[in-house]
C-alpha cells in the first residue's frame, strides 16, 4: 500500500463516497421506497387537515313527544362538539322511526326508555352523536330536577366540575410532542436499519466477490471505510432532511400551525444528533459486513446492531421518569431522547450541548475503534470472524 500516491489516498474516500451515493440514488428500489414514503407523510398531513375542519351530520329520527328534546340536540351538539351537526327527522310514531333507521334515512333514533333515555342505531354506535346526546340529556334533566325542587341548574352543579391542567405547555404542545416524537424514534430506527442492512451487504458482497481485494490495492482500507460511512451518511442525512422539511410544510397547514415555529429548534438538535448517531452506527455496520465472509453470514454478525437500534427505539417510546432523563445523556439513546426532551419542554440548552458532546465523544470512540476491526477483518477470507479475533488479527 505505501507505493500508492498520497494525492490518490487524499481522493479515495471521495470517490468511494460518490460511487455508494451514485449506486443508491439510482437505484429503483430506493427511490420507490423514498417516495413512498414522502406520499404517507403527504397524506397523513393531509388527513389532519381534512379531519381538522371535517363536520359529521348526522340525523335523528324522533316522534312528536320527544320532539323538544330532540331540537334541543340539533341546537346544542356543534356547541358540544364542533365536528358534530345533527339535524331532526320528525316521524309518525316508534315504527316509522325503526324503518327510517333501518332504511338509512335517520343515523339513530331517540325515544324514551324505561328509566332513561335511549338512542337507538343500526348496526353500530355512533360515537360522537352518542356523547353529545347524552351531554344534552343530562343537562335537560337536570333542568327539569332544578325546577322541581325550586332551584336552579347552576346550584345542582356547584362544586361538581372538573377542570385539566399541565405541568407543562398545553393541550396542543402535549399532543404535537408526542407525534413529534415518534416521528424522531421512528425515523432514526428506519434510517438506521435500513442503510445500516445495505451497508453491510454492500461489504460482504465486495468481500465474498474478491472485487475488495482489486479496490484495496488503489484505495486503503481506512479510506475505503470511511467513504462508505461518508456515502451513506450524506444519502440518510439528505433523507432525512427531505422528511423533516414535507413533514414541517404539511403540519403548518394543519390546527398546530402555530406551533410549528417551536418545533424547528428541536427538529434541528435532531438532525444534529442524528449526523452523530448514525455516523457511529454505520461504521458498526461496515464492521459487520466485514466480519461475515459470505452475506448469509451478515444476519449473524449484525445481530447485536439490529437489538441495538431497536433498543433506542424502544426506549424512545416507552422508558419515563428518570430513566428517561438519564438516557438521554447516554449514547446512542441520547440521539432520539435529549431532542425529544427539547421538544417537550423537559430539558435546558446545556443538557441539549452536553448530551451532544458525550455524543459525538462516543462516536469518535466507535468510529476508531471500528477502523481497526474492519481494517484487519476486510481481506480475512477463512470465515466468519468475531470481534475478538478481528481485534487481534494482523494488520
Amino acid at each position: 500500500m505505501s507505493s500508492v500516491p498520497s494525492t490518490q489516498r487524499e481522493a479515495g474516500w471521495a470517490l468511494v463516497a460518490r460511487r455508494e451515493i451514485v449506486v443508491k440514488i439510482t437505484d429503483r428500489a430506493f427511490l420507490i421506497g423514498t417516495l413512498v414514503t414522502l406520499l404517507l407523510i403527504g397524506g397523513l398531513m393531509g388527513y389532519q387537515v381534512w379531519d381538522a375542519g371535517r363536520t359529521a351530520t348526522y340525523t335523528v329520527a324522533a316522534t312528536s313527544d320527544v320532539r323538544p328534546v330532540a331540537d334541543r340536540l340539533a341546537s346544542d351538539a356543534p356547541s358540544l362538539d364542533e365536528q358534530v351537526a345533527v339535524e331532526v327527522d320528525a316521524v309518525a310514531d316508534d315504527a316509522a322511526a325503526r324503518a327510517a333507521v333501518r332504511s338509512g334515512d335517520a343515523d339513530a333514533w331517540l325515544h324514551r326508555g324505561d328509566d332513561g333515555w335511549v338512542l337507538t342505531t343500526d348496526s353500530e354506535e355512533k360515537g360522537a352523536l352518542t356523547r353529545v346526546t347524552q351531554d344534552v340529556v343530562r343537562d335537560v334533566a337536570l333542568e327539569e330536577q332544578a325546577a322541581d325542587l325550586g332551584t336552579t341548574v347552576q346550584r345542582l352543579r356547584a362544586g361538581s366540575t372538573v377542570t385539566t391542567a399541565l405541568l407543562r405547555g398545553d393541550a396542543e404542545q402535549s399532543q404535537l410532542a408526542g407525534g413529534v416524537a415518534y416521528a424522531f424514534a421512528f425515523l432514526f430506527y428506519v434510517a438506521t436499519l435500513t442503510f445500516g442492512i445495505t451497508l453491510a451487504n454492500s461489504v460482504v458482497e465486495e468481500k465474498q466477490s474478491r472485487v475488495v481485494e482489486i479496490i484495496a490495492t488503489s484505495v486503503p482500507v481506512r479510506q475505503l471505510l470511511i467513504g462508505k460511512v461518508v456515502g451513506n451518511s450524506v444519502l440518510a442525512i439528505a433523507q432525512m432532511l427531505l422528511y423533516a422539511g414535507v413533514g414541517l410544510v404539511g403540519l403548518s397547514f394543519t390546527p398546530y400551525a402555530s406551533l410549528v415555529p417551536g418545533v424547528g429548534g428541536p427538529v434541528a438538535w435532531f438532525v444534529a444528533f442524528f449526523v452523530a448517531g448514525f455516523v457511529a452506527l454505520a461504521a458498526l455496520w461496515a464492521v459487520a459486513g466485514a466480519l461475515a465472509s459470505r452475506v448469509e453470514e451478515v444476519q449473524s454478525t449484525a445481530t447485536p446492531l439490529t437489538f441495538l437500534v431497536l433498543a433506542v427505539f424502544l426506549g424512545a417510546l416507552l422508558v419515563t421518569g428518570t430513566a428517561r432523563t438519564v438516557l438521554s445523556f447516554v449514547p446512542p439513546f441520547s440521539a432520539v431522547l435529549m431532542p425529544t426532551r427539547l421538544l417537550e419542554g423537559d430539558a435546558t440548552w446545556w443538557q441539549a450541548v452536553l448530551a451532544f458532546a458525550l455524543l459525538l465523544a462516543a462516536a469518535g470512540g466507535v468510529v476508531v475503534a471500528a477502523e481497526r476491526l474492519y481494517r484487519r477483518s476486510l481481506l480475512q477470507t477463512g470465515g466468519k470472524l468475531s470481534m475478538r479475533q478481528a481485534w487481534s488479527a494482523p494488520e
